[in-house]
């Protein structure tokens, strides 16, 4: 009896360690900024009282804040990052680009799979999604942190803005009437309002785009075996062939 020939498989590096630590501290942040902001969504349902909402969203923007910290990061690492980390190797643009999706057309034309070291050009489409979506979360939670609670880095100008006078800026705490200019505070508000709802809106296609981006890693690892998913771990997949995007 003939033994089936074994395939020869090769391991190649493709994720370097910074993007796997971005990767892992932003699937935290993300997760926690859901938990706690699922919360303050249903504060008066949960009966929560003024202090506890206060803090429940304090903590969301502490979280916040490492989420936006990270997230700039890896905006500064996508110029400066080894080849599979960079924006030309990551976002659905450019030349290269154009080939990578030829070529997995055609693949999935004649049932042949093409394999990608980096993001296959589908994933590429969800992650500029993905980068899009947490960035403008990002700058919204940043303008709300300073309206809402007060908190840097617009807090003090938002708090200069409501309050009567110059005298009564440090009075001017969340959820208090004391030493506030009622008008100012009416117009701080009204400038707030597309803020709020483009964070609201947001943080719901974000829910699906996360689900939809599971979905196709879950998909992905299934079909092809590369070690999708162990690759955010070790930094390395696996082929069989010579992936299509191997310099």
């Amino acid at each position: 009896m003939r033994l089936k020939k074994q395939e020869q498989l090769t391991v190649y590096p493709v994720w370097d360690k910074t993007v796997r630590i971005f990767h892992w501290v932003n699937v935290l942040c993300v997760l926690g900024l859901i938990a706690v902001g699922t919360v303050i969504l249903n504060a008066k349902a949960l009966g929560v009282t003024t202090d506890g909402k206060i803090l429940l969203k304090t903590m969301h923007v502490y979280i916040g804040y490492v989420f936006a910290v990270n997230l700039a990061w890896r905006v500064v690492w996508g110029f400066i990052g080894s080849r599979y980390a960079r924006w030309s190797a990551m976002l659905p643009v450019g030349a290269e680009y154009r080939a990578q999706l030829r070529a997995f057309i055609e693949g999935a034309k004649l049932g042949r799979k093409v394999g990608f070291l980096g993001h296959n050009p589908i994933a590429r489409l969800m992650v500029a999604l993905l980068l899009l979506l947490l960035s403008i979360q990002a700058l919204t939670g940043l303008v709300l942190a300073g309206t809402d609670v007060y908190m840097p880095p617009f807090g003090n100008t938002i708090k200069e803005w409501v309050a009567t006078d110059q005298f009564t800026v440090e009075s001017v705490k969340p959820y208090s009437k004391e030493g506030i200019d009622e008008v100012a505070y009416k117009e701080m508000r009204d400038f707030r309002k597309p803020f709020i709802t483009t964070h609201y809106y947001v943080f719901y296609i974000l829910l699906v785009s996360i689900v939809l981006h599971l979905i196709g890693v879950v998909v992905t690892e299934l079909r092809e075996r590369n070690g999708l998913v162990s690759a955010m771990l070790t930094g390395k997949k696996v082929f069989a062939e010579k992936p299509f995007d191997v310099d």
